[in-house]
């Protein structure tokens, strides 16, 4: 009978290196990768905006539910056409880094034009996505 030097071989789905206690490959099965995710997308929920449910009513909560799902799902595509950086970033990373734009904006001529700092570090990203969603050029930076 062959002994185990750790409890380093679970069930046997992805090599993820060897065991630094032992040396032996380690071998992690997928549920624990997809519970990893699961619990991700539940810490992004609760610290954003189901950290606020609006009342003790079901109907109400269950509607806030839903748009908060739906915004998530919008804040993490928005991650993914931002960037590579960004596609796997929190939620909160996202609104701090994408979302939330030190901008102002102006009309000469009655034409919208979007002054960007110049050396804001998340301008390259943000400019990714822009020019995704809309197709045309970028907006100016002041």
């Amino acid at each position: 009978m062959s002994k185990l030097p750790c409890v380093c071989v679970i069930s046997a789905f992805k090599d993820c290196g060897p065991c630094w206690r032992c040396g032996w490959p380690r071998l992690v099965g997928v549920d624990h990768r997809i519970s990893a995710i699961i619990e991700t997308v539940f810490a992004d929920l609760i610290d954003g905006p189901l950290a606020h449910l609006p009342s003790g009513r079901f109907d109400a909560n269950s509607a806030w539910v839903l748009a908060a799902a739906i915004a998530h799902k919008l804040l993490h595509a928005t991650g993914t056409l931002a960037g590579q950086r960004h596609a796997l970033a929190r939620g909160a990373t996202l609104r701090r880094q994408i979302i939330t734009v030190p901008a102002r904006l102006a009309r000469p001529a009655r034409q919208p034009v979007l002054h960007l700092p110049t050396r804001w570090p998340w301008a390259p990203a943000w400019l990714r996505l822009w020019h995704t969603i809309t197709g045309h050029s970028p907006p100016v930076m002041a």
